[in-house]
């Protein structure tokens, strides 16, 4: 192809590990105006004045912790990111006000709540914060009604249309494969087996995820109702006929225009009579220079392959630790994928960031932030001896999810802090296996076996378990739910027998978790920062530098099959790609489904959330 470059002087070609580096040198345009003639500014009393709302865009999963970029700059805000927009828009004085753009976000309880954090920031100084919707699901909705006012083009349509679970359950086509899912668990509520050994829930799988369901549902009641002063009743009897037009939804007070944006914006401007109103579209994003025939794209471009922006020369400030368990829990090194940035929790990687920050002189307190479904159950056991040796104030703030391993690593600390919508709990074990004889069978293919030792079988994929080899991994199973109920009621200071009836791998939300003593408050990220900083004997208010660790993931590794240290980790971001792509074909929750196979066939024993909760 041939591509004509004007005002570019081409001044050296460098070659860098296989790669072709061509660095360039910007000439002045030909028509610029010479140095020496400044522009004319016009007298101060002719400018306009300007008043400027900044525009917010809530869109994308908001993962937590430090990310690598793409190859072609930041695929999706982080968390943190996103709540910086809304402190520095608090805090800018020549912001007036907020525009909030909501897109979708793929986000649960927790980080609604903490997202609706950041816009009460920005109403506490004095800012009036304005909510756009083109369509509104649940999550959407329970953003916006955070606002002041709530807009939405006639022809939006909003569908909080209350809550659904559905799990998709796999023995028939298993017993059509000829395959054969043989599951072992602890504790009667731990169903991560049941959709491959089951054909519908057990009762104990049902009766839990009902009472998930109805605390979901009284949340989502109750916020919209007291957000838009509208009685529960009738915010019932709304869901109930939902989806709602938004002229309907405008009707019963659900939301306070039917308008479009540049309608919003005409009637800022006439707030702001007199004035010239200026809507900052990309406020607080980062720019990103994509060009690669640029040295600074050709620099962006090396950067992402090898993992990021260099680490900084640390500073002797004292620090608040925030360490991000974030993802899938598997033995090794954490593991990245390539396009899409998303990580998976290993051991390796999560002990040395915990040792990093308890080793550290200048680090007062440290703040473990957990979003994980749980995983491995020798990872996460490992991952809890490092925090155990931390012998500083250390306290955790639980994301949408920290359930089993997620809530196993939890368990030394002084305070555990969730949202009300948190999943948490699921203290039990499961293992389980597939045996792909009968499938192999059909397509002509057969095993002959010669063993010796009575229990050789039990890691084979091709026959199920024998009575002696079931007993045997039942036994190791028995003994990892002691060390985790003995562990988790040591922690969370409750005789055991108390603590056990608690456990047997039933899922409660944070609300539950809170009355039921698993947990010690409700709150967000900010709350817990403050409690650590108090116990630390600092003033909560006072400003501390941020240490977030442990650092993002080299997405190189996640495409060469790196980073592991062997373990097969990059089934659940390859699942996230899956589920991207092909969500509208697939039944609900297989994504995750193939996620938990891959990792019962290199577990004997997990420690894993049995179900993908999405609150849409």
């Amino acid at each position: 192809m041939n591509r004509q470059i004007t005002g570019v002087c081409w001044s050296a070609v460098v070659l860098w590990s296989g790669w072709v580096a061509v660095f360039a040198q910007e000439k002045p345009a030909v028509d610029s105006p010479p140095k020496d003639k400044p522009a004319v500014e016009k007298p101060a009393s002719e400018k306009p004045v300007e008043v400027q709302y900044a525009q917010i865009e809530i869109k994308g999963a908001y993962s937590e912790g430090p990310q690598a970029p793409g190859l072609f700059g930041e695929l999706s805000e982080t968390l943190a990111v996103a709540l910086g927009k809304f402190e520095n828009a608090a805090r800018d004085s020549k912001i007036a006000g907020v525009i909030l753009k909501i897109d979708g976000p793929t986000i649960g309880w927790a980080k609604m709540r903490a997202l609706r954090g950041g816009i009460a920031k920005v109403q506490a100084a004095g800012k009036k914060v304005y909510a756009t919707l083109n369509e509104a699901d649940n999550m959407d909705f329970l953003l916006a009604t955070a606002c002041d006012e709530v807009w939405m083009p006639e022809a939006g349509v909003l569908t909080t249309l209350g809550l659904r679970a559905e799990v998709t359950f796999y023995k028939k086509a298993f017993d059509l494969l000829g395959v054969k899912a043989e599951m072992l668990r602890v504790g009667e509520f731990k169903s991560a087996g049941e959709p491959y050994s089951r054909t519908e829930m057990s009762p104990e799988f049902r009766k839990e995820m009902e009472e998930i369901l109805d605390d979901f549902y009284q949340q989502l009641i109750t916020t919209i109702a007291e957000s838009r002063k509208v009685p529960v009743e009738k915010v019932r009897e709304l869901i109930d006929s939902a989806p709602l037009t938004a002229r309907q939804a405008f009707e019963n007070k659900l939301i306070d225009h039917v308008g479009y944006q540049d309608e919003l914006e005409t009637a800022l401007g006439k707030i702001h009579e007199g004035k010239t109103l200026k809507v900052l579209r990309k406020y607080g994003k980062k720019k990103v220079d994509t060009d690669l025939n640029s040295l600074a794209g050709m620099l962006k471009f090396i950067e992402a392959l090898t993992g990021g922006e260099q680490p900084k020369k640390k500073s002797a400030n004292p620090k608040l630790a925030i360490i991000h368990a974030q993802g899938m829990i598997v033995t090794g090194a954490s593991s990245v994928d390539f396009l899409s940035g998303e990580s998976t929790m290993g051991s390796d990687t999560m002990i040395k960031a915990i040792r990093e920050a308890r080793t550290d002189p200048t680090v007062k307190a440290i703040v473990l932030r957990i979003d994980s479904p749980g995983g491995s159950a020798l990872a996460s056991d490992l991952m809890w001896r490092e925090l155990e040796l931390v012998d500083k104030p250390f306290v955790v703030s639980m994301g949408d999810t920290a359930a089993s391993g997620g809530y196993y690593i939890a368990m030394g600390a002084d305070r555990i802090f969730a949202e009300a919508g948190t999943i948490t709990g699921s203290i039990g074990v499961v293992g389980m296996k597939l045996a792909t004889a009968g499938v192999m069978e059909k397509v002509g293919v057969t095993t002959d076996v010669i063993s010796r030792g009575k229990n050789s079988g039990i890691n084979s994929t091709t026959q199920g378990y024998t009575e002696g080899e079931r007993a045997a991994m039942q036994k190791i199973l028995d003994e990892i739910y002691s060390q985790f109920t003995h562990k988790a009621a040591t922690g969370r200071k409750m005789p055991w027998e108390q603590l056990e009836k608690l456990a047997r791998g039933r899922v409660y939300t944070g609300n539950a978790a809170l009355k039921l003593g698993l947990v010690d408050e409700l709150g967000g990220l900010d709350v817990a920062i403050a409690h650590a900083k108090k116990l630390a004997g600092l003033n909560p208010e006072e400003k501390l530098e941020r240490l977030d660790l442990p650092k993002a993931a080299n997405p190189l590794d996640g495409l060469l099959g790196g980073g592991d240290s062997g373990a097969d980790s990059r089934l659940p971001t390859q699942g996230a790609a899956i589920r991207d792509l092909w969500g509208d074909l697939l039944p609900a929750g297989t994504s995750r489904a193939w996620g938990a196979l891959r990792l019962f066939r290199k577990e004997r024993a997990a420690t894993v959330l049995p179900f993908d909760l999405k609150v849409e």
